[in-house]
């Protein structure tokens, strides 16, 4: 048996340049090496070289020049089926129990998912259910079917069908079949191996009727163009059904990119991009994500390297020379192009921040509105439910850094139920002064008011500007202005994109000192951008709907009136002591 490493071997490929790949797959690997090297998971080689020498012997082409000879995988595909089999947990189980390969057309999803596929299901043991998934039967038809004919061509299978055929003088079939893989035609169908209780099936998208299937593979095909919230709930149906099976199933999503919004594919990128970044808790979520990095580079024959990792081999580079000719004569099909072999949707959702960037705008050193007395500054406030969590910002520049002031309110017969809901312990936030209860089931606006009319009166401290969503209470605005505030509407929308790049760059320059306020913190690293990119313009979304991002929409709301207004206020944002405004002069 091969004794390769197929992680370790094609990261040495993708760091010496022979294979050139996108950011997030440099990412998964460089995660991969560092977690075996750190023991946070540990490797199985005998486990991983069986599976892909397996899938090398038993599986075949089922159509197109190569078929029906053997199937030979390329180092990045031996790589992935490495890790999906050979990583496993102290226990020495499956350390990743869902994955995600996106990679550009013509790569050989549904060939790679028939293979493992055929794997689990004559390799799986006692009772495996494997189910392919898609909106309709024949989407799902796709891989199934290419499942059957793959065994159908494995010569050990012809050879026990052959024995299985035998009869004797009686015309009686008399050696055991419970082994011989059979399918069952009709709407029923599925294929079974009856002496192991294996069974492979296709299912449709129907919510309710899946809630009994127990799978130990389940793969979602093309999960890129499930719809919605149908998709979303599918999904989650087909996870929770492995909850028995934890440690041994394994639910596959393969997929280009595709072109319905806020489906389980954007739910998976952002989680997806979200752990790649260092900032999530997910453990067991493997991304393998081939993606072009510049989409301004979309016809760059390098660049598509990243996102077609067959290119050159199955994929001829004459024939994406020749699409790239035709995507290049319409928007519509530049559009296509992009998303369908640069795996770019038009609008795609990904985690914002990384964790280190994030981690330069927070000291730890609490922030203190006493050390700015007689300072002019920024404001903005996110107050779009007064039945839940409001937050406020004021951001001050001093000595070339901008501080950045951050405060929260919420009901106080919410705290409790919103910290259950949320996984945040809101109870440690208000002890340490960050958050404030206000009202019983509705924010006090008065509340936020003040916190305003404080800096001004009790610290000398003089917001020249203060951005707020137009969603935001009318009334608050209202008596804002009437204290004496130059309030400023926001509208939360892609036409932030130049302050949201203003913003992403000051961070990464670690331009902010945000202090020690880590309920700041965690909104920033809920933030995702949904990027048009037929625009290259981008907006303020949230990583999930569980998780809030009020205190960064706060952020942005100053930083757009910063921006927008900084031709008239900037010299006095800059509070530059006389002899130093005289220099800057």
């Amino acid at each position: 048996m091969d004794s390769t490493n197929w992680i370790l071997a094609y990261y040495q490929r993708i760091i010496d340049g022979t294979d050139r790949v996108g950011r997030w797959v440099r990412m998964i690997y460089e995660y991969l090496i560092k977690g075996l090297e750190e023991g946070l998971f540990f490797f199985d080689t005998k486990r991983a070289n069986t599976a892909i020498e397996w899938m090398e012997t038993h599986c075949f082409h089922v159509k197109g020049p190569l078929a029906p000879g053997p199937l030979r995988f390329e180092p990045w595909q031996k790589a992935f089926i490495s890790a999906l089999y050979g990583i496993i947990d102290k226990d020495g189980k499956r350390q990743f129990w869902e994955a995600l390969l996106v990679v550009g057309r013509k790569d050989g999803k549904s060939i790679l998912g028939s293979a493992i596929a055929d794997y689990e299901l004559r390799n799986g043991g006692y009772g495996s259910e494997i189910y392919c998934v898609a909106p309709k039967l024949e989407q799902a038809d796709i891989v199934y079917d290419t499942t059957w004919k793959m065994i159908e061509l494995d010569p050990e299978y012809q050879a026990e069908k052959e024995r299985c055929d035998e009869r004797d003088e009686h015309n009686r079939k008399t050696n055991d079949q419970s082994m011989l893989p059979k399918i069952r035609r009709g709407s029923k169908s599925q294929i079974e191996i009856a002496g192991i209780n294996a069974i492979m099936k296709r299912v449709a998208f129907q919510a309710k009727t899946a809630d009994g299937f127990n799978p130990s593979l389940c793969l979602c095909d093309e999960v890129a163009a499930w719809p919605g919230d149908r998709g979303l709930k599918m999904y989650e149906v087909m996870k929770s059904g492995m909850g028995a099976r934890a440690g041994d199933a394994l639910l596959l999503s393969m997929t280009t990119s595709g072109y319905e919004n806020d489906g389980i594919y954007d739910e998976l990128m952002k989680r997806s991009t979200r752990f790649l970044l260092g900032d999530s808790n997910e453990k067991r979520l493997l991304p393998v994500i081939y993606m072009i990095d510049n989409p301004d580079s979309w016809s760059d024959i390098n660049e598509i390297r990243k996102s077609i990792p067959q290119l050159g081999k199955s994929v001829s580079v004459d024939y994406i020379l020749s699409e790239i000719s035709v995507a290049e004569q319409s928007l519509s099909k530049k559009a296509e192009f992009l998303c369908k072999y640069c795996c770019i949707k038009q609008n795609s959702s990904q985690a914002w921040l990384n964790t280190t960037d994030v981690a330069k705008c927070f000291s730890g050193h609490p922030l203190r509105f006493e050390d700015f007395s007689r300072c002019y500054a920024v404001g903005g406030l996110d107050l779009s439910q007064t039945t839940d969590l409001t937050a406020a910002i004021c951001v001050i520049e001093k000595d070339g850094r901008q501080h950045v002031f951050a405060h929260f309110w919420m009901p106080s017969e919410k705290i409790e139920e919103a910290a259950a809901r949320d996984g945040v312990p809101y109870g440690a936030f208000v002890a340490r002064g960050f958050l404030s209860p206000s009202g019983e089931n509705f924010v006090d606006y008065h509340d936020v008011e003040k916190w305003f009319t404080d800096l001004i009166e009790k610290y000398k401290i003089y917001p020249l500007k203060v951005g707020y969503d137009r969603y935001s209470a009318a009334y608050l605005v209202q008596d804002m202005s009437s204290y004496g505030f130059n309030m400023d509407d926001v509208y939360q929308g892609e036409n932030l994109t130049p302050v949201i790049n203003e913003v992403d760059g000051m961070i990464r320059d670690g331009a902010f000192e945000c202090g020690d306020n880590d309920l700041l913190k965690i909104h920033m690293l809920n933030a995702a951008l949904k990027l048009n990119n037929e625009t290259n313009r981008k907006k303020l979304v949230k990583i999930s709907q569980l998780q809030r991002i009020d205190g960064m929409a706060a952020f942005l709301d100053a930083m757009t009136v910063r921006q927008k207004w900084f031709g008239e206020i900037g010299g006095q944002l800059q509070n530059l002591k006389r002899g130093e405004q005289n220099e800057s002069a």
